[in-house]
């Protein structure tokens, strides 16, 4: 497991306004370094972001009506080919081959995405995929609200820890 010291990342999905659960997360996990969230953020860009205490990447979801956050965002992560999605765009709802194709084509190593409300850490060939969830209003079986906390070691190594809200 990833020691002390390594870069630490919340990621989350799909909050919807509940900045209450949110605050919560960090509170009992944090500090982190960095955070991502990606989309449905419902007009939470400025809360998000104080109460992170870190830097934060947010993309806009379906629900996002008049947000200026970007559809998407690529960027180097350490080695790492990034992009953060909300996913809707992908028609992840009925299946998950097109943003597959498209992280493949395009050499992503972790395409994160949400929209779903359930988990998802899943390798297709080169491509790592990642939905945290929602803690807000999760849809897997059980219902439990998930985030995934993403460490990435002095080796680069990376670790995805699946987390349920306490």
């Amino acid at each position: 497991m990833p020691k002390e010291g390594n870069m630490r990342i919340l990621i989350v999905s799909d909050t919807h306004g509940r900045h209450d659960i949110l605050e919560k997360v960090i509170a009992e996990n944090g500090p982190f370094d960095k955070m991502f969230h990606l989309g449905d953020v419902e007009n939470g860009e400025n809360e998000i972001r104080q109460m992170a205490n870190c830097p934060v990447e947010m993309v806009r979801g379906n629900n996002d009506y008049f947000s200026n956050l970007p559809r998407e965002l690529e960027f180097m992560l350490g080695k790492y080919r990034i992009v953060m999605s909300h996913g809707h765009n992908y028609r992840v709802s009925v299946g998950l081959s097109e943003i597959t194709r498209e992280a493949q084509v395009r050499g992503i190593d972790y395409m994160m995405f949400g929209h779903l409300h359930r988990p998802i850490i899943e390798k297709r060939g080169s491509v790592t995929l990642i939905n945290p969830g929602s803690i807000s209003y999760p849809r897997q079986e059980g219902r439990r609200p998930t985030y995934i906390i993403m460490t990435i070691d002095e080796k680069e190594q990376v670790y995805l820890e699946l987390k349920e809200v306490s």
